[in-house]
């Protein structure tokens, strides 16, 4: 199936989301099940309501848009889910204060496991205050930051 590329169908879609209150955070073509995810968010979190609120918004606008030039595909609105990935600076800034998990690709100080609390995003590294105090990682050698989440 030929598909748009995903930024030109999130660029589509972000005037629909402003209108909706939501932030687009993602969003992904499955090939597998002809479908379109569309991973939102907002301030506080999310309910099945404003999932459907932003999924009836941008139905019809996508159709006429046509991202997969006339094939069938199904259309998904989702929460990232609390353990998605933090990709840009609002993602930090939004988490500043709370506890995170760093997974590295490769060890750094011996380790490839951190968690703190995010101090700062700051000149491309993630700042992390650990008990030992804080500790700067470089965000090109994480392979995940996200909510550390204890279960």
């Amino acid at each position: 199936m030929k598909v748009l590329p995903i930024a030109e169908v999130i660029a589509f879609l972000k005037p629909y989301a402003e209108q909706t209150g939501v932030e687009i955070v993602d969003a992904a073509w499955d090939m597998r099940t002809q479908s379109l995810t569309v991973y939102i968010d907002m301030p506080g979190g999310l309910d099945l309501d404003t999932c459907e609120k932003f999924h009836r918004a941008i139905d019809e606008p996508l159709d006429l848009l046509d991202p997969t030039f006339g094939a069938p595909y199904t259309l998904n609105c989702s929460s990232p889910g609390l353990d998605r990935p933090f990709r840009t600076e609002a993602d930090f800034a939004r988490h500043t204060g709370e506890q995170v998990e760093v997974r590295l690709y490769a060890p750094l100080g011996g380790k490839k496991r951190y968690t703190g609390e995010l101090a700062a995003f700051r000149d491309g590294n993630v700042v992390l205050r650990t008990e030992k105090g804080e500790t700067e990682i470089p965000f090109a050698k994480c392979a995940k930051v996200c909510l550390n989440i204890e279960v």
